[in-house]
């Protein structure tokens, strides 16, 4: 029918034009960016990946075999390296300077110790390197970006491609690779463990011993004369130190903070632990001075009572009772010395003290 032709009035296609890429009449040129005509570049588009090259590792096993070598050569010389490190921590004083040209005069230690080091750790991320650049698979895989939530089948895959990675790494093939980097990794965190000898020497049992010895005289602090039976009375209270510890002497402090004594007298029946009579001298009993608490210097005597009280934190203590704690937070009764008098009528030790002296520690029985 002809009134299919439509409303424009023509029902002939001599205007159609039969190829889509034809232009109409009267259509213009697309524009891009150089000349007319020519369509526009998507400038994101996915350029894909060139072609994988096989290494030479890839195809011949004694190149592989040489790449392993010196993997684990690397490895190896990290381990004797962290050797190193430690002979040289014990083998250097740290006061010992050398010359080394153009650095001058240096610290023998710290020179030891930043080179093997250094070493140590340098050999084990080149040895890394050279594993991952030469042994491990280095095929190019491209994976699209997915939400951050995963899906099952996204985790199976990651699953998956973790199994995929860690036997193409050879880690199971290559043993030698694998025990060397194992023992350098295991042995270079010794570096570390070595440096804590910076915090101090090892207390060793020194937290368990005074300057106390059998036949040590017991000195007066403020006359520093020896003391006899007779210079402490019933109801006083004297502090002592050990003879030969002068306050001149460049450790003094530290063996004063151990070894400091008090000395009280009181009459033998008042005393409830009959068992201290047998380390003292006609009721005079001798405790440390120190409090077994954080260390502070006991000092403040009750007569009437026995009771010494420390004034830091009110720890109170009963010398006619074994020096046990009544009050506060020590945790240890006063630890007493053993005394007697000598030949010459001047009191003296008979040993250390009974167990450790000052705030508990872990060691302490």
């Amino acid at each position: 029918m002809s009134s299919e032709t439509g409303s424009h009035g023509t029902g002939s296609d001599e205007n159609v034009p039969e190829d889509e890429n034809e232009k109409l009449p009267g259509e213009r040129e697309p524009q891009g960016h150089g000349e007319v005509g020519v369509p526009d570049e998507d400038p994101f588009a996915d350029p894909g990946l060139p072609p994988h090259e096989h290494r030479v590792q890839d195809i011949d096993e004694r190149a592989a075999k040489r790449s392993e070598r010196t993997v684990a050569m690397l490895f190896t010389v990290s381990m004797l390296a962290t050797v190193g490190f430690i002979a040289s921590y014990v083998a250097f004083p740290i006061d010992k300077i050398v010359y080394i040209w153009p650095l001058g005069h240096v610290s023998a230690l710290n020179l030891s110790l930043g080179l093997t080091l250094g070493l140590a750790l340098f050999c084990i991320g080149a040895g890394a390197v050279h594993w991952a650049r030469t042994l491990m698979s280095d095929v190019e895989i491209a994976d699209e970006r997915h939400p951050i939530e995963a899906e099952p089948e996204v985790r199976q895959k990651v699953l998956a491609d973790f199994r995929q990675g860690a036997k193409e790494s050879q880690l199971g093939r290559r043993k030698l690779v694998r025990h060397t980097m194992f023992g350098a990794l295991t042995l270079v965190p010794l570096s570390g463990v070595v440096l804590l000898r910076d915090l101090g020497p090892l207390p060793e049992d020194k937290m368990r011993h005074t300057a106390w010895k059998k036949g040590k005289l017991l000195i007066n602090e403020n006359t520093d004369e020896p003391l006899k039976p007779d210079d402490i009375v019933v109801g006083s209270l004297a502090f002592a130190k050990p003879e030969g510890l002068d306050q001149h002497d460049h450790d003094f402090n530290v063996e004063i903070a151990k070894a400091a004594l008090m000395l009280v007298r009181i009459e033998p029946d008042d005393i409830k632990d009959k068992r201290t009579l047998d380390w003292s001298h006609e009721g005079i009993l001798a405790y440390s001075k120190i409090c077994t608490h954080v260390g502070c210097p006991v000092s403040l005597y009750e007569q009437q009572t026995h009771h010494v009280l420390c004034p830091c934190h009110q720890s109170t203590f009963d010398l006619s009772d074994g020096a046990r704690v009544l009050f506060g937070p020590a945790g240890h009764p006063l630890p007493q010395l053993k005394i007697s008098v000598n030949k010459d009528g001047y009191l003296e030790a008979q040993g250390d003290f009974a167990e450790p002296v000052g705030p508990a520690f872990w060691e302490r029985g």
